[in-house]
């Protein structure tokens, strides 16, 4: 669950042994943004076989299917997908409610809603709001990731991200985090990476913001994940907005859609603006030949 989500833990190294704390903490000089002119500089579709980044496949990239999904069913894929995150209920105060989660006209619809949560979620503190949440059931370690979406236009979030938690690591990837209706929001599109190795109570984390041209909720956008083991790189309508070395990130880990409310960040949604929907046509991953 994006940046300000969950603490997030790691006890990862190219060699997989433990390594004192300091040791532990990326380094965030060793990352690059770039400020490319958009729209002018996105990449032309010339084929829906290979990342959009890479249309004449000089990666030698392999579809993977169990993490893609054109989503032209009339509903969400139960062998790929939960219609919520079965190890999260969603931030508070909104509920992640699988009601919110639709396939229809070819994409995945993720909305949020003013309503109120059953009386056992009250009991726990949710209230006023429902959202959506979609997890994969499998687990990916690398790969290429591509999404085309349309975020929602209200001070809930739309995020597409990786995480995983086990007992002596906990990593994640954040592809993107958008408040596009949240006043001063608009145009930042978030990227981020964390770790929290447990044996320091400390949250590290890696964030760019890439400043758009555009209200990123106006329109369908394609965003992509590069991750092996030795980097991991951003990419916006096919065009590299941000590069770092990949010290920690070697951990399995689960993909994920959804929309949170974020009262410290993007502001609690306003009634008036809700419903509100994100949506998703496509999520496309491949991984290397070999």
């Amino acid at each position: 669950m994006p940046a300000a989500a969950l603490c997030l833990i790691a006890l990862v190294c190219l060699c997989c042994v433990a390594v004192p704390a300091a040791a532990q903490k990326p380094d965030e000089k060793a990352w690059q943004d770039f400020t490319p002119d958009m729209p002018a500089s996105a990449v032309k579709r010339l084929n829906h076989r290979y990342p959009l980044s890479d249309q004449r496949n000089a990666g030698g990239w392999l579809k993977y299917a169990p993490m893609s999904d054109e989503f032209n069913g009339r509903r969400l894929d139960p062998d790929k997908w939960f219609d919520r995150n079965p190890n999260w209920k969603g931030r508070q105060p909104a509920w992640f409610a699988p009601t919110n989660v639709r396939v229809s006209g070819g994409a995945l619809h993720l909305t949020m809603r003013v309503e109120e949560p059953p009386a056992e979620r009250l009991a726990e503190g949710y209230h006023t709001f429902t959202s959506a949440a979609v997890r994969s059931k499998g687990e990916v370690l690398y790969g290429y990731f591509e999404v085309r979406v349309k975020a929602m236009r209200s001070h809930g979030s739309s995020a597409f991200w990786f995480y995983k938690t086990d007992p002596d690591r906990w990593t994640e990837i954040d592809v993107f985090e958008i408040g596009g209706g949240a006043p001063g929001f608009e145009r930042k599109l978030f990227q981020t990476v964390h770790v929290f190795p447990p044996s320091v109570k400390e949250h590290f984390q890696i964030g760019g913001v890439w400043q758009a041209p555009y209200d990123l909720a106006d329109d369908w956008h394609v965003y992509g994940l590069e991750w092996d083991e030795r980097e991991i790189k951003y990419y916006l309508d096919g065009v590299l907005l941000r590069r770092g070395p990949n010290t920690h990130w070697h951990q399995p880990l689960w993909m994920n859609f959804d929309s949170e409310t974020m009262p410290e960040w993007f502001g609690l949604p306003r009634p008036q603006d809700l419903p509100s929907t994100f949506s998703v046509d496509y999520v496309r991953a491949w991984q290397k030949r070999g």
